[in-house]
């Protein structure tokens, strides 16, 4: 899956929600939507998209539809946003490295 759908799935405020409440482990449907503004149908679209992204996973046990993480759903958009820190640490290494020239070359003279 592209970053970029991933970034579409999780712009949804309510889909957020139902994505961040599996933060602390798997749960059933009916405690993913207790006291989100939505219905508990509402939820099960949220997570049916979350699934087709591959950011969210079921099992079943017994009746009940139980709903975890994915975490390697979110390897692809983990490693898009690391390239920016990458990019961050690279020109903040770039800067000192320049400032810690021209402190030097006041010093030396």
């Amino acid at each position: 899956m592209a970053y970029g759908t991933t970034l579409t799935v999780l712009a949804d405020p309510t889909r957020r929600q139902v994505f961040e409440r599996l933060r602390d482990g798997p749960r059933p449907v009916n405690a993913i939507a207790a006291g989100l503004p939505v219905s508990r149908p509402a939820v099960s679209q949220h997570l049916k998209v979350l699934k087709d992204a591959g950011l969210v996973e079921e099992h079943s046990e017994g009746a009940r539809r139980i709903y975890a993480l994915r975490r390697e759903g979110l390897a692809e958009l983990r490693e898009w946003l690391d390239g920016f820190w990458d990019d961050a640490l690279l020109a903040f290494k770039i800067e000192a490295e320049r400032s810690h020239r021209q402190m030097k070359g006041k010093t030396d003279e």
